[in-house]
């Protein structure tokens, strides 16, 4: 007697799930829904079927997923369908785990969480012919971190001789944002946004206690901020 209640219990979940996704034969619907009609916790296990049917659908068509999860979410929904009634309630949930993900990337995504970031491409000035250089500026919550190539400047400046860069407001307040000997691989710091100071650039400068820009500008670029 046991071994029937479980089968049959084992079988109402199961038609439940068939119900909630539209593939109950007719001539069983009418009798389950009124069974569910006259039953609260059928009533709530139906919400819940209807539910994970209505995310596990709709999911792949509105949310802009990456394509491997769409396509994992429609195989998922397609082995639903044609399993046997007894495994539909693993399918489901397989289903709303999957959809659910992408749910939470897709949410991520569109809350901002990918880092700011601007770029800039630096040329030549007479003082260094022949170079050239780029920039990309990603924001942290410690400020902006820079990173900056340079090919073609003079040799590699040692023994109280550097390279300093620096980002100049359109009012031209320089902000130095570091030093450096070599132009390959640079990584600098700045405490201010590009978009107040829009203009890159690198001087040649010597230690001889003066903090201000010697002007001898090697490089010079605008961030693009759009």
């Amino acid at each position: 007697m046991r071994r029937r209640r479980d089968e049959a219990g084992a079988a109402d979940a199961a038609e439940l799930a068939a119900l909630a996704d539209g593939s109950l034969a007719p001539d069983r619907r009418a009798a389950l829904e009124a069974q569910v009609a006259a039953s609260p916790e059928l009533s709530d296990q139906l919400v819940e079927q209807q539910r994970a049917v209505a995310l596990a659908r709709s999911v792949a068509v509105e949310v802009e997923a990456p394509p491997a999860l769409r396509a994992r979410i429609e195989a998922l929904q397609g082995a639903r369908r044609q399993a046997p009634q007894r495994r539909r309630l693993v399918a489901v949930g397989s289903a709303v785990a999957v959809a659910a993900a992408v749910v939470a990337v897709v949410a991520v995504l569109r809350t901002g969480s990918q880092p700011q970031q601007f770029r800039a491409a630096l040329a030549a000035t007479d003082l260094s012919p022949g170079a050239s250089g780029r920039a990309t500026l990603t924001k942290t919550s410690s400020g902006w971190r820079i990173e900056l190539d340079a090919t073609g400047l003079p040799p590699r400046r040692a023994g109280g001789l550097f390279y300093e860069a620096w980002l100049r407001s359109p009012a031209g307040v320089l902000v130095p944002i570091g030093t450096f000997n070599e132009g390959r691989k640079v990584t600098l710091w700045a405490g201010v946004s590009p978009k107040e100071f829009p203009t890159l650039t690198v001087t040649r400068e010597r230690a001889d206690g003066d903090q201000s820009s010697s002007g001898e500008k090697v490089l010079v670029g605008a961030v693009d901020t759009r």
